[in-house]
């Protein structure tokens, strides 16, 4: 029968050569589609960010429903089956030729993706023992920032070409790196699904608060208001996200066109550093404190970034513009990695181990409302707004690092009572006899 905890030493490799896999076609698709769609497809810049907005708020809440899935159908078989449909969709964009197909598919895309990110997290609670999944996931984050990198490279030859054909390459390699994707995952040990566990009760016979964990819980998570906050916050950190791949470019080609050259500079230093560093920065983090120590530091790193950023709004030299753009990405590629680590420590320990899928897929909610609401509010914000702009984003970010412990503590008060076992029934049911 196979195990729900047993680790595998090969399935580690197994996960990572799947994320190295599709993150090749993320990086790819990433750093051409924007243009394909604009220049190739024709579609407007505003429509195609009205597009994307739609498709990732739909992809917010897609990720509970397929973690749910996940949990019920095995994580394993729902990863790769969600990788597989983004293979489809992929594919499905070389034939793209107007707003409303393109729309449909977008919204397609966003929603695999989502769930795909549930269940694959999921599939890292089911093989790996609890203790680890914080050093496995910084290991795949590493993995996953080493394929965007060479899908980056890729894609910007099909930039650099410039022609349809070129585009279509890029996305075929997208498509075939999510195939393979979904193969690759197939290869993994079986994990079992999660079977509800009967609601802890406590001694005085009342339900036990919070957690929904009856055999009829449904979306449990929906219900469970502590975590609800702690994934809020969560988001609000996870705005940093569209700064280096939409605002630094904007910033610098508003104050310092020559510097053109130096946001996609600043992406390879950010994957280069989360490649190297990310498995040692994941090591101090062992359990809910250290997580959220590890969320507080980086509230304090990001706005200590977001000082520096400030500063290149003042009217600088172009090398100490340059200078102080490096040091603000090289404070925010540090801020990036301890809030990631600990936030996967916070995500699965707060998480009833029967609803992994579903948690992870609601505490994805924050990558995906970061990209929807993240790009419109930053612009607005730091475009228009400067250096205020850019220290007003800074506080915002160590609130929210500093309001990460008090919401964990918050969270983690019935988490005992989740934990224990149901209490046996008084009359035991029969044996079966044959």
């Amino acid at each position: 029968m196979p195990s729900r905890r047993t680790p595998l030493s090969g399935s580690q490799r197994t996960l990572a050569t799947a994320q190295l896999v599709s993150a090749i076609g993320d990086g790819a698709y990433y750093t051409s589609s924007a243009l394909y769609f604009t220049r190739i497809v024709g579609l407007s810049p505003t429509r195609l960010g009205l597009g994307l907005a739609v498709a990732w708020a739909i992809g917010s809440v897609a990720g509970v429903p397929l973690g749910h899935l996940a949990d019920r159908r095995g994580p394993r078989g729902t990863a790769a089956a969600l990788a597989l449909v983004t293979s489809v969709v992929v594919a499905s964009f070389l034939v793209v030729d107007d707003f409303l197909p393109f729309l449909v598919a977008a919204c397609l895309y966003a929603t695999a993706q989502s769930g795909l990110s549930a269940a694959r997290q999921a599939l890292v609670g089911g093989l790996v023992p609890e203790g680890e999944r914080t050093a496995a996931l910084a290991r795949l984050q590493a993995t996953l920032n080493a394929g965007l990198a060479v899908g980056a490279a890729l894609g910007g030859v099909a930039l650099t070409v410039g022609t349809r054909a070129a585009f279509l390459a890029a996305f075929t390699l997208t498509a075939l790196g999510f195939l393979a994707t979904g193969l690759i995952l197939l290869r993994l040990p079986a994990v079992l699904p999660a079977v509800p566990a009967v609601e802890a009760r406590p001694a005085n016979g009342a339900p036990g608060r919070g957690r929904g964990r009856g055999r009829d819980g449904g979306f449990a998570v929906l219900a469970d208001r502590r975590y609800a906050l702690v994934t809020l916050v969560n988001t609000v950190l996870l705005l940093r996200m569209p700064l280096l791949s939409l605002v630094i470019p904007l910033w610098i080609a508003d104050r310092a066109p020559q510097l053109g050259w130096l946001g996609s500079a600043l992406f390879v230093l950010n994957t280069v550093g989360v490649t190297l560093f990310q498995v040692r920065t994941a090591r101090a983090v062992t359990g809910l404190p250290s997580a959220a120590r590890a969320v507080r530091q980086a509230g304090a790193v990001l706005l200590a970034s977001c000082a520096v950023f400030a500063l290149s709004a003042a009217p600088v030299p172009v090398w100490a513009m340059a200078a102080l753009l490096v040091g603000g990405a090289v404070l925010q590629v540090l801020g990036e990695m301890k809030q990631s680590a600990g936030s996967w420590q916070i995500a699965f320990d707060l998480a009833p181990a029967d609803r992994l899928g579903q948690y992870q897929g609601f505490f994805g909610t924050g990558v995906a409302v970061a990209r929807t609401a993240g790009p419109l509010l930053l612009t607005t914000l730091l475009l228009d707004g400067g250096g205020p702009g850019w220290l007003v984003l800074g506080v915002l970010f160590l609130a929210a690092g500093c309001a990460m412990g008090p919401a964990v503590r918050h969270a983690e008060r019935d988490r005992s009572s989740w934990l224990a076992p149901a209490p046996a029934p008084a009359t035991a049911p029969l044996a079966p006899t044959g």
